[in-house]
């Protein structure tokens, strides 16, 4: 399942994980602040603490104990099983308390605490259950917004490279008729890849329609068009969305070799860090003083949303000037499963 449809893939961020550590110490202050009898004030907001943070460790424990078989379950199926590990763990800590306290409580004393406790943490966990839906069901509201965006992106692209395509088979359909054979299959696979729809590819596959596009338009530019592929020896198994890397690809080309009498290189490079998976897509800038072709930005951004979406945030795709050439630089966290 990707990640941005686990839920339970926001539980390891360190983002999520400090709201619920400074979750913990509110719910702690609102309990010492309660105009009860309960002595020192300051030693009990410690040991409220104490024990809502063990609570909050043994929850997220089983949760991640489990997450395989949790990401099989839908995002509210996940929330219930989180509030039964929630009770389990108030009263597994409660136990574990009035037998490390022997003599400080009687048994009915114990059961009225334990029925407070459980109380408590039932209202806590029901007004977390509501704040998870909220978000989540807000979430996908803005996912579904970003798709429609993506699809009217990728509406305003225009038809020019297919016909750039036809023209070309057609003027060597006579002298490389195995060329024309070749062009045709390249550019099927990648209309095969546009009409499938939103969809998650590997890195690879993704990788090998950028080449079977560079392809196509090495027969149209010929001398023009110089390719330098930069791999490593195995490329990492992350997923990308389809038609993410090629349509960046296809901007190198339309706005910088294109646009230059004399053409020029576009390099391909994949790179990895112990936590991103980086692919830089460069060409050489067209001359000064020519106007920037409109569509520039669709390709980018089009790019951009999928990318974010799929990664939840966590990859991007950046752009540059750096040393006469345009820069395309996307970003993709190693490793989505926990």
């Amino acid at each position: 399942m990707p990640l941005h449809e686990r839920p339970l893939e926001f539980l390891w961020q360190p983002r999520a994980l400090t709201g619920l550590a400074l979750s913990g110490i509110g719910l702690a202050l609102v309990l010492t602040l309660t105009p009860a009898d309960i002595g020192d004030r300051l030693v009990f907001f410690g040991l409220a603490a104490l024990g809502i943070m063990w609570v909050i460790l043994l929850t997220l424990t089983g949760l991640y104990l489990a997450r395989h078989r949790l990401d099989r379950l839908q995002p509210v199926q996940i929330a219930w099983v989180a509030l039964g590990l929630w009770l389990l763990s108030t009263w597994l800590l409660a136990g574990a308390a009035w037998l490390a306290w022997p003599g400080g409580m009687t048994l009915p004393e114990a059961l009225r605490i334990a029925a407070l406790l459980t109380l408590l943490a039932l209202t806590v966990g029901l007004l977390g259950i509501a704040a998870f839906q909220s978000h989540w069901r807000n979430r996908t509201l803005g996912l579904r917004a970003r798709q429609a965006e993506l699809e009217a992106l990728q509406a305003r692209i225009r038809p020019h490279f297919l016909f750039n395509t036809l023209n070309t088979g057609a003027a060597l359909v006579h002298q490389q008729p195995e060329a024309v054979e070749q062009l045709l299959l390249d550019l099927s696979d990648l209309f095969r890849a546009a009409l499938a729809g939103p969809h998650q590819v590997s890195l690879e596959d993704e990788l090998g329609l950028a080449r079977r596009y560079l392809e196509i338009e090495s027969l149209r530019f010929r001398s023009r068009l110089e390719v330098e592929w930069k791999l490593p020896r195995e490329i990492p198994d992350v997923t990308v969305p389809a038609l993410t890397v090629q349509p960046l690809v296809e901007n190198a080309i339309r706005h910088g070799i294109e646009r230059r009498p004399e053409g020029g290189r576009v390099e391909i490079v994949v790179s990895t860090t112990p936590e991103m998976v980086i692919v830089r897509i460069s060409n050489p800038l067209p001359p000064e003083g020519l106007a920037s072709r409109p569509g520039h930005q669709v390709g980018l951004n089009a790019s951009q949303v999928r990318i974010e979406a799929l990664t939840d945030g966590r990859g991007s795709v950046l752009t540059q000037r750096e040393n006469g050439r345009f820069v395309a630089t996307v970003r993709l966290p190693l490793s989505g499963e926990g």
